[in-house]
């Protein structure tokens, strides 16, 4: 279950996904399979190889994209991987939300 978003923070999400832009979300997450995570970013971009080639530079695989549930393709970063990502890219600051 998503919480502590803003309808206009997914729109933002969704229209730089759409225009071929990589587009960072972070939210608040609550999911049985992973207790110890209390936050999920998720990366996409409309254009897969692209999503594809900047995952394989953070050491994702491209058959990790998450493509079937959504026509927003993405990436779910957790845990020490994800505050890894969020500070190689600068925006580290994504998991002071609250």
């Amino acid at each position: 279950m998503a919480f502590g978003i803003k309808r206009h923070e997914l729109e933002e999400w969704k229209a730089k996904i759409d225009s071929g832009e990589l587009a960072f979300l972070t939210h608040y997450w609550i999911d049985d399979r992973f207790p110890d995570y209390s936050t999920v970013t998720k990366v996409g971009c409309r254009d897969l190889e692209k999503l594809a080639e900047w995952g394989r530079k953070h050491g994702l695989r491209p058959e990790w994209i998450d493509k079937r549930k959504t026509n927003y393709p993405h990436f779910d970063l957790l845990g020490t991987k994800q505050a890894e990502i969020l500070e190689q890219e600068g925006i580290s600051n994504h998991l002071l939300k609250g």
